[in-house]
């Protein structure tokens, strides 16, 4: 029988673990309300087009301005976590998510709406590396960190299944506002759970160095105005499009030559000279804006070429989600055993050989003709994402594992950005099938040449 001693010293390592797991769960929570408010709103921009008034531009710029707000910003929100501590950043930022979200559900018009939205990837932008940063921490042994990931992976993914199906029930009955006041409760419970179960972390670098405000301002400038100028050239508008590709340029260029001076960079050298971190990043970046851009045109070919409604769009999107959660578990399993570029390789692989079923696409083609591209994108995704994450945090420097976490999540959230720009433009406008159809095809010519891409890149991959 063992001692009252020996009950005590048993009972303390179970306690921990216990409040790791729940810890875990809170900051998966986080991850969750970012992804929804990617694939929920996808599903039900006809709907709010159709209330707002707002044509193919604005749907671009209500998907856009989340997602380039949170690329832009990402660096920021690592690098003052790795300062003031990731989860101070953890609060912050899922209070500017809320409030944001209020905001976006009061919207009286697009502008507003894009607006509101651009805050609600600044406070995103606050939150996701910390999210990674907590987990990495509350798991430091490589083999169980990596399991973390995967559950990590896991469970904020359930957002991708449950966004489609939520906006489509929410669209068609109390609204498509709902689907951002539906965030309100679940931000107040996961800033209590942080506050609650998430340790402040001892290491944050408090008050050393310079915060690159340069960097900070340029960085969301370049992404913003590259990201609206592919979005203006998809409308034709020449002078639009040069007045934007010249102030992309112009930021650009400002953007390298500060970050060579600055004494504490958002762009690390030690970072920018890994090969597997910028392998990591490059699959990761190209994984997004192959999966949001095809999410972003087969919505409206389900909805407003085929005419149908946003809940049975939504359930017929599962092919691409459901993979994804599911098969992040084994990604992770897979990682930890034979390490990140098996897992990545054999992910873009699989997504590759779906990009065919795009040039069978017509205005009135059965649904059956995507099921192979929306599937074998949902598996690669699933085998991608946690190994992609872990390849680029395993090769982040002491005190910079933050700013790792911003990077990846900013490659994931460019690509974003860009996929609904790249894919809206060479598709078109919805409202002229044929034509719609035809720019489909086009698409599945470049999503395999993105894919080809992607794997190239993960020959940089050895760990």
């Amino acid at each position: 029988m063992s001692s009252p001693t020996e009950i005590r010293q048993e009972a303390v390592p179970a306690v921990g673990a216990a409040r790791r797991r729940a810890a875990l769960a809170v900051v998966c929570a986080g991850m969750f309300l970012v992804l929804l408010d990617v694939t929920i709103v996808n599903v039900t921009l006809p709907g709010i087009s159709r209330a707002l008034g707002t044509g193919l531009a604005g749907m671009q710029g209500v998907v856009d301005g989340y997602a380039v707000a949170i690329a832009g910003l990402l660096l920021g929100g690592g690098a003052l976590g790795d300062r003031f501590g990731h989860r101070r950043m953890l609060v912050a930022g899922l209070v500017l998510f809320g409030a944001a979200s209020l905001a976006c559900g009061l919207a009286s018009g697009p502008g507003p709406l894009i607006a509101a939205r651009a805050v609600q990837g600044a406070g995103a932008a606050m939150l996701l590396p910390g999210s990674l940063a907590a987990v990495t921490r509350m798991f430091p042994d490589p083999a169980e960190q990596a399991r973390a990931l995967g559950a990590w992976a896991a469970v904020s993914s359930t957002a991708l299944p449950a966004g489609p199906l939520l906006g489509g029930l929410l669209v068609d009955g109390p609204g498509w506002r709902w689907i951002f006041l539906l965030n309100v409760p679940i931000v107040v419970a996961a800033v209590a759970g942080v506050l609650l179960l998430v340790s402040p972390d001892p290491s944050a670098r408090r008050g050393s160095g310079r915060l690159d405000l340069a960097g900070l301002v340029l960085a969301p400038v370049t992404l913003g105005t590259l990201v609206w100028a592919v979005i203006q050239l998809g409308h034709g508008d020449r002078v639009a499009v040069l007045a934007t590709a010249a102030t992309a340029l112009v930021s650009a260029t400002a953007l390298v030559l500060v970050e060579r001076r600055a004494a504490d960079p958002l762009f690390p050298a030690a970072l920018m000279r890994a090969p597997a971190f910028l392998g990591a990043n490059g699959a990761s970046l190209v994984m997004n804006l192959v999966t949001n851009g095809t999410l972003f045109v087969v919505t409206l070919w389900l909805q407003q070429v085929q005419g149908r409604s946003a809940l049975v769009a939504g359930a017929m999107l599962l092919p691409m989600a459901a993979p994804l959660v599911l098969l992040a578990p084994l990604s992770g399993m897979l990682n930890a055993r034979f390490g990140p570029r098996l897992p990545v390789r054999a992910g873009i692989v699989t997504a590759l050989c779906g990009t065919p079923a795009l040039l069978f696409t017509g205005p009135h083609a059965s649904y059956a003709v995507l099921v192979p591209t929306l599937l074998l994108i949902g598996i690669g995704d699933g085998l991608i994402t946690a190994s992609a994450v872990s390849a680029a945090m395993r090769t982040a420097p002491s005190g910079l594992v933050g700013l790792a976490g911003g990077f990846n999540n900013t490659a994931r959230q460019v690509g974003t950005a860009l996929g609904a720009a790249v894919f809206g433009s060479i598709a078109g406008s919805p409202l002229h099938g044929t034509a719609f159809a035809s720019g489909l095809h086009t698409l599945a010519w470049v999503s395999a040449a993105l894919w080809l891409a992607a794997l190239a890149a993960t020959a940089l991959i050895r760990l």
